[in-house]
């Protein structure tokens, strides 16, 4: 089939983008500076007052009204933190999380690098009404920590990528943990229990095998996040909860799948040779037998999977962006020293850049010399290091705790400068220090070899 004008210049640069997984990153860091540059600019009251309009959701005397930055951080980060939830439950039923010998290097790291960081706020804000900001250095931005990592290529082991994740999922629990226990309003207990009804019908239509994804979004969305939300307990918590109780199991194994596949390419191959040697224009029976494979994948595949699969250009490329471009927005003041020497800024900083390098490494190194763990497949300390410095990317989920801690708006947006400030800085530290490493392990490994190589070439030009 020739491809169009269309598929060639907008359609296909649209589909590899999205495939590549260093766009993620790329597009929030577009949003963040979109969303500074709005801020400091002429149009800064309409871009401030643009997310304070009421958006009302409901019928009658049943009507929710929040703002429609309540909207993005409430609403669409549940389907974010949705997808979190999936990832966990992934990781831990079949990822890295499933064997505890796996499991213990990665939570350690993470543990490590969520304490050292809450100390360090703690150190430089006690006994001040911005205390309550200590859970923002905690938390480490998996897309962008990522997306250095893949820009790095070859010069990292792919086992330092999967190590990231590992350490950047188990954060993403930590931070739910510190979301749900600390920052949560006042409980309705009524609510509450009745979330935890709903929760109940989620775990059991599991249990009992229902595979259906639609069922689990109408009792997830209009049940159990509707009622968590309205209970005090932020709504976030109510996503990651009912990502839990999606299922793992398929409706066909594996060599069922085969089999069907077999028997369904062969009735294809029979039906088109009978046609071709008639004569006949292909019938519709045909379509109908090549439309199954689609539904036999279907059963072949967890709703999980289906379902993060399904989500992942959503929050990425639309939730996770709208989020950069409605939080990240603040008034950058450079030129007071109070505003760059306010014991907030300079707690989320150094808690991001100093407080993650020293809990990861320090924490992976305990790990290692108590021989509880070993490091992973072609990992050295030197890409511990790095890691230590991309743990410090904290971008997304430091935004969002910065709006569930802090009401004073001046400590706000003294938090999200320090969040940038650090992010940027972790970032091309980090960048600049695996790549530094990764090009010397690349000059040894490869001299050796040349010379073999060369030779080989000469022998047969000279016989």
């Amino acid at each position: 089939m020739k491809k169009t004008h269309l598929d060639v210049y907008l359609l296909l640069p649209i589909k590899n983008f999205i495939e590549k997984q260093t766009s993620v990153g790329l597009l929030l860091i577009f949003s963040a500076i979109l969303a500074v540059i709005f801020a400091n600019s002429p149009l800064s009251e309409t871009y401030f007052s643009f997310w304070e309009q009421h958006l009302y959701i409901g019928l009658n005397d049943l009507v929710i009204e929040k703002s429609l930055l309540h909207w993005i951080n409430d609403g669409l980060m549940s389907i974010f933190f949705f997808m979190v939830g999936l990832e966990l439950k992934r990781e831990i039923m079949h990822g890295h999380l499933a064997s505890v010998r796996g499991a213990v290097l990665p939570i350690a790291a993470a543990v490590g690098g969520m304490v050292f960081p809450a100390l360090i706020y703690f150190f430089f804000n006690s006994g001040t009404e911005a205390i309550s900001g200590w859970g923002i250095p905690m938390a480490t931005d998996i897309a962008f920590a990522l997306g250095i990592l893949y820009l790095l290529g070859d010069r990292v082991p792919l086992s330092l990528k999967v190590f990231l994740t590992a350490i950047a999922i188990v954060d993403d629990l930590g931070a739910v943990l510190v979301i749900a226990f600390f920052y949560t309003a006042e409980l309705s207990i009524e609510n509450l229990a009745i979330g935890a009804f709903f929760l109940l019908i989620l775990l059991s239509a599991n249990h009992i095998g229902i595979r259906n994804t639609w069922f689990y979004a109408i009792m997830g969305i209009g049940g159990l996040w509707m009622a968590i939300m309205l209970s005090g307990v932020h709504a976030t918590i109510a996503a990651v909860l009912a990502a839990f109780t999606i299922p793992t199991g398929k409706k066909i194994d594996t060599p069922v799948f085969l089999r069907k596949v077999r028997w369904l390419s062969a009735d294809i191959k029979r039906k088109t040779r009978h046609i071709k040697e008639s004569g006949e224009e292909e019938h519709d029976n045909v379509t109908n037998t090549i439309e199954k494979f689609a539904s036999l994948a279907q059963d072949a595949t967890p709703p999980l999977q289906r379902l993060e699969h399904a989500l992942y250009p959503v929050v990425s490329f639309v939730i996770l962006p709208l989020f950069a471009f409605a939080n990240a927005g603040v008034r950058l003041d450079f030129t007071s020293p109070e505003a760059l020497l306010s014991p907030v800024l300079i707690g989320v900083v150094l808690g991001l850049i100093v407080g993650k390098f020293i809990g990861i490494v320090l924490f992976t190194r305990l790990m290692v010399f108590f021989k509880l763990s070993e490091l992973p497949k072609k990992v050295q300390w030197k890409h511990i290091y790095g890691i230590g410095f991309l743990g410090a990317i904290g971008f997304t989920m430091s935004l969002f705790i910065t709006e569930l801690a802090f009401v004073n708006e001046i400590y706000a947006a003294q938090a999200k400068t320090g969040i940038l400030l650090a992010s940027v800085l972790a970032g091309i530290i980090g960048f600049f220090y695996l790549k530094t490493t990764g090009i010397e392990k690349r000059k040894r490994v490869k001299r050796p070899h040349k010379e073999p190589q060369t030779s080989g070439k000469l022998e047969p030009e000279l016989k």
